[in-house]
């Protein structure tokens, strides 16, 4: 694909509005708290979408919104960053879809809910009033919070010819997706994931091998193991297998975004064609620059960024 052309990746999955709320004393069961609160734009595909649209990448979100104020937030916010919204099926009488985490005083999780009704009952109808766009990305990523049936019929029908690229998300979704997991074109696991995912133990170095062979064998084109500040392991249809870290980071802000980092930069490099050792630099270094920033997203991301963290942090 030419460097000229911005390329373009659909994403299809999980949009919402992420509240937070950490105490500022030791928390009281049963009772009013006083604490700091925050709310925010989230979502795992939105969350890889909006750091690809500040890589320079076009994006377009297929999800879910609620006649709400949510709803509403979701719609801005996104298109603020550089999404394309104009796709997002918007369901009246529903709520959309949330997520509260309440911290304790030192900042670690007490307690965490989500509502994604309307995540779990979209129609695979609407994968077909958008089959036209799905099938001319460049690629399209997803998310396993999607249920099984829909995630099967987007990977076997509507995506036609497009690679589909997948975060498990946790270990209770990679349970609920491996049955189809021999269908994607890539897929990002941690290691607890790709146990679970591959029926095997993925612990040690030689664990984590076995088990990506296992999915290799199952139809799995590609797998990247995220493995927080040990790197990566990545291995693939076409016989590449390796362990890849850039240097450590001496001083981390904030880690709640790597992941969604690592998976936008390891689709726009591998849209843009980037050789095996750089698409999986770059997903580091997109990695990176999530962790220096206060927020999920670091507003800063962009392609230049990722690259000058490619340039200094490449062991």
């Amino acid at each position: 694909m030419s460097e000229a052309r911005q390329p373009v990746v659909i994403g299809v999955g999980a949009a919402n509005v992420d509240v937070h709320g950490q105490s500022r004393k030791s928390i009281v069961m049963r009772d009013s708290n006083p604490g700091y609160m925050a709310t925010s734009v989230g979502g795992v595909t939105r969350n890889i979408l909006e750091n690809l649209a500040r890589q320079g990448v076009q994006t377009t979100l297929l999800s879910a919104v609620g006649d709400d104020l949510y709803g509403e937030k979701i719609e801005r916010d996104s298109a603020a960053a550089g999404i394309d919204v104009s796709h997002l099926m918007k369901k009246r009488d529903t709520v959309s879809s949330s997520y509260i985490a309440i911290l304790d005083e030192r900042g670690d999780m007490l307690l965490g809910m989500s509502d994604m009704r309307i995540i779990e009952s979209l129609p695979t109808a609407y994968l077909d009033e958008n089959s036209p766009l799905l099938s001319k990305a460049d690629a399209i990523v997803c998310d396993a919070c999607l249920p099984l049936a829909f995630l099967d019929y987007l990977v076997s029908e509507a995506a036609g010819d497009t690679p589909v690229l997948i975060d498990p998300v946790s270990t209770a979704y990679a349970r609920q997706m491996e049955p189809v997991v021999g269908k994607f074109a890539g897929i990002k696991p941690n290691e607890m994931e790709l146990s679970i995912l591959s029926g095997l133990p993925a612990e040690t170095e030689l664990q984590i091998e076995r088990a990506c062979e296992a999915l290799l064998n199952r139809g799995t084109k590609r797998v990247a193991v995220s493995r927080g500040a040990k790197g990566c392991y990545y291995a693939d249809v076409e016989g590449n297998r390796f362990f890849r870290a850039l240097r450590p980071v001496e001083q981390m802000v904030n880690a709640t975004g790597a992941g969604d980092a690592f998976m936008a930069g390891f689709t726009h490099a591998l849209v843009r064609n980037l050789s095996t050792e750089e698409i999986i630099d770059y997903a580091l270094a997109s990695g990176i620059a999530a962790i220096m920033s206060m927020t999920t997203i670091n507003p800063d991301m962009s392609d230049a960024l990722v690259r000058e963290n490619m340039r200094q942090y490449r062991l």
